[in-house]
């Protein structure tokens, strides 16, 4: 069964519009895991908006299923922090420093050396890597030669397309499923998935180990309750 990461930014973004510790980021990720979640990711940036840096460290201490931290390798800061915590899996997403959310995958021809030395550089560290890539078969095969254990596909055009012809949506990531599977890399994906197409997702991308969801799960958990939206969540996995 295809496992559910829940991203806890958006929590991090209420809190911080307020001050203090209102929502308390640390107990609802810990409650995540109680409800259902079988991991828990971060996106920490550089200007700590949501995610801070201490918080990756807190959550280390405590979270008992699988902690994944995303980020741009680029900044030193997020390499240290990586390095320091030793999360389970660590996901590089090519984010530029002002980006509101991501909105692109890695060019893995184009950035493959670099690509590598970081790659090279979390895997000596015990650190399982994904790199965060869009649904190209070709751009796939280019992260094969990186060495990445993993990559997450970018679904925002499937999250888009999803209403007007889900088939058609549905295909390039179909083409890019099969190609990691070919070439044995293992299969995340994440960006906009939804209790409306997280189920036509997963039934139809083969190989697919694990999503990571954030603000969809968070903005439905304003309905139907923290608990409650987790298990649903999972429920369209089963």
């Amino acid at each position: 069964m295809t496992q559910l990461s829940v991203n806890v930014n958006k929590i991090a973004t209420l809190r911080n519009a307020r001050g203090g510790n209102t929502p308390n980021l640390i107990q609802m990720a810990l409650d995540a895991e109680k409800y259902g979640a079988q991991g828990i990711t971060v996106h920490p940036r550089p200007d700590e908006r949501h995610i801070r840096y201490s918080d990756v460290y807190e959550l280390k201490e405590v979270l008992t299923t699988e902690f994944n931290i995303e980020g741009n390798p680029k900044e030193e800061k997020f390499i240290a922090l990586v390095l320091k915590t030793q999360p389970h899996q660590v996901t590089l997403v090519p984010d530029a420093t002002n980006q509101i959310t991501s909105n692109h995958g890695w060019n893995t021809i184009e950035h493959k050396d670099f690509l590598i030395k970081m790659i090279d550089k979390f895997k000596e560290a015990g650190i399982r890597t994904s790199i965060f890539v869009d649904p190209d078969p070709k751009i796939i095969e280019g992260a094969k030669e990186t060495g990445t254990d993993r990559i997450e596909l970018y679904t925002e055009s499937y999250a888009q397309n999803f209403a007007t012809n889900k088939a058609m949506a549905i295909e390039p990531f179909v083409a890019a499923a099969k190609k990691a599977n070919e070439l044995e890399i293992g299969l995340n994906a994440g960006h906009d998935l939804s209790l409306e197409n997280l189920r036509y997702f997963s039934q139809n991308i083969p190989g697919l180990l694990e999503v990571s969801i954030g603000h969809a799960l968070v903005a439905d958990a304003l309905y139907f309750g923290w608990e409650n939206t987790i298990r649903m969540y999972r429920n369209e996995l089963t």
